[in-house]
């Protein structure tokens, strides 16, 4: 049994107020650093995750909400989480080294590539971790988060293929007890990896046809689509000499469109989300770090180029009202 242990979540939005509620709801002592529109709710009114992992509501005594890492500068935690979108994390990694007592282990809970790779040079193998999250949340209303899908458990791992860190196996005892299921893996990259492509092939996608997962699955035009995307997502992890949980684009095709579509059928992609508030979206973790990739090894990725250019364009066109 664990015993009650100090967490940080840096940049809880959806994914990590609900996390932080599920850890404060099982005891333990949960900061979050989340915007400023959400302090005054949270602090009057607390915060409850529902779903279908259950409904959870935050212990009072045992968690805090800042705006700025200034507010628990000298703090001690067992864990910081990192859950900002993928274009804040090295914002998120100059911030966490502001706190005072360094004795924690950071963990990425973020979506696409290249986060981890950030954390694990700002503090080294040894206090990194990454998870891989592939659940839907969504912020119902202010202090409510609703967990609606889920294509697997949460996976968490280190920087060393082969082997999986104590602190790895004691966070994912941690979550599991609080009511999130989640398993231990020696090759987290390889589902990082995993989940880049499934992100890529839905998310882009839906976001730019305005349509939830299901809707992607069931059309031959945008299967066609995903296909492609699936298949330049293959050729770069291969030119990068690196590797995935399938050996082959068919073979993934099969699990993707047989098993992950229809888990998360009804799901909105959070991109659609960012794009329908105005936000920037963490297309660059996406499709566009394949499209990144693929100039630096020559690999072409003409669909994923085509798709990230789409969303960059709504982007703007949202900005610009």
């Amino acid at each position: 049994m664990c015993s009650s242990l100090k967490f940080l979540v840096f940049g809880a939005g959806a994914v990590g107020q609900a996390i932080g509620c599920m850890l404060s709801a099982d005891g333990h002592r949960v900061d979050m650093i989340v915007r400023q529109r959400y302090i005054d709710v949270l602090m009057r009114d607390g915060l409850k995750v529902t779903g279908i992992f259950g409904d959870y509501l935050a212990n009072s005594g045992l968690t805090g909400y800042y705006v700025s890492i200034e507010n628990v500068k000298s703090k001690t935690y067992d864990y910081v989480l990192i859950t900002t979108k993928s274009y804040d994390t090295s914002v998120a990694v100059i911030e966490t080294g502001k706190l005072e007592n360094q004795d924690f282990v950071v963990v990425s809970m973020q979506n696409g590539c290249g986060n981890f790779e950030k954390v694990v040079e700002r503090y080294g193998e040894l206090r990194s971790l990454a998870a891989r999250v592939i659940t839907g949340f969504e912020i119902e209303s202010p202090g409510l988060v609703r967990i609606t899908v889920t294509a697997d458990a949460v996976h968490v791992g280190g920087n060393r293929e082969g082997a999986v860190p104590d602190s790895a196996l004691k966070l994912a005892n941690i979550l599991n007890k609080a009511g999130l299921p989640t398993d231990t893996t020696p090759y987290v990259r390889r589902d990082l990896f995993a989940k880049l492509l499934y992100n890529s092939a839905l998310n882009p996608l839906g976001a730019s046809l305005g349509v939830h997962y299901g809707a992607l699955g069931d059309d031959s035009d945008s299967r066609a689509i995903m296909s492609a995307i699936i298949h330049e997502v293959f050729a770069v992890i291969k030119a990068m000499g690196a590797q995935t949980n399938w050996d082959t684009p068919e073979e993934y095709k099969r699990f993707f469109y047989e098993k992950q579509v229809p888990a998360t059928y009804n799901h909105r992609s959070s991109m659609l989300q960012d794009l329908e508030r105005g936000k920037q979206t963490e297309i660059d973790a996406l499709t566009g770090y394949i499209s990144t990739e693929g100039r630096r090894l020559n690999v072409p990725t003409p669909v994923c180029d085509t798709i990230t250019g789409l969303i960059r364009f709504m982007e703007r066109q949202r900005k610009q009202g």
